[in-house]
């Protein structure tokens, strides 16, 4: 089969109204997904009560089982105890707790590079606890774990393409409905690739940018 560069143009319309909906689901869950590693980060670098150890059971829980069920348990298995979310907001908040578990063990493990005597330097200069961690260990954990928070939100980027599974109409969903009507897979799968490597290498290059930015006051 000859590859249509004529039906991918006239698809186009369709295929960047799939993008902005990948778009959005995926901005709102990084940004949910990094406050969640935070607060779990901090609460199991702190060692806080109950609390820390109810942030150990969701992360065994979110990352010893498939995305797929997780989805399906929040769009399908809410609903019988009253609490029914739109596509949408399903797609958002199953995306949202599958990264934040893996940012919390992100953001942990930075907050462990954080050396011992800067806790003492704070003491010393009468920072409480509080203050400590707001300004002095948290913004070395997030240089340190800026990385390995990129490579979770590509990861959440790239897994949006799951939504599909329960009717989003983000990119994928757009391009296998195309393909169920048209036939064209070479086409519309050949499309999309390019689509979420351009979205991933944009992305890679905002933190790219951003991670620069950090270390430019650490640099001689």
């Amino acid at each position: 089969m000859d590859f249509d560069f004529d039906y991918l143009l006239a698809q186009w319309p369709a295929l960047l109204d799939g993008v902005l909906v990948t778009l959005r689901v995926s901005v709102l869950a990084i940004a949910l997904a990094v406050l969640i590693g935070l607060l779990g980060g901090a609460a199991r670098a702190m060692k806080v009560p109950l609390l820390s150890q109810a942030f150990v059971v969701y992360v065994e829980l979110i990352r010893n089982t498939p995305i797929l069920v997780q989805l399906f348990f929040i769009f399908y298995g809410l609903p019988a105890v009253g609490m029914e979310l739109s596509l949408f907001w399903s797609g958002v908040l199953c995306l949202s707790l599958w990264a934040g578990a893996y940012q919390i063990e992100n953001v942990r493990g930075g907050l462990a590079t954080v050396e011992h005597g800067m806790r003492e330097a704070s003491q010393a200069l009468s920072l409480r606890p509080m203050q400590y961690f707001c300004l002095v260990a948290l913004p070395i954990a997030f240089r340190t774990s800026l990385p390995a928070v990129l490579n979770t939100s590509i990861s959440l980027l790239k897994n949006s393409s799951y939504l599909q599974a329960i009717g989003l109409a983000e990119l994928t969903f757009v391009a296998v409905d195309r393909i169920a009507t048209d036939f064209r897979a070479i086409e519309m799968f050949s499309a999309i690739c390019v689509m979420y490597l351009v979205l991933v290498g944009i992305l890679a290059l905002l933190t790219g940018r951003l991670s620069a930015h950090l270390q430019r006051p650490f640099r001689q």
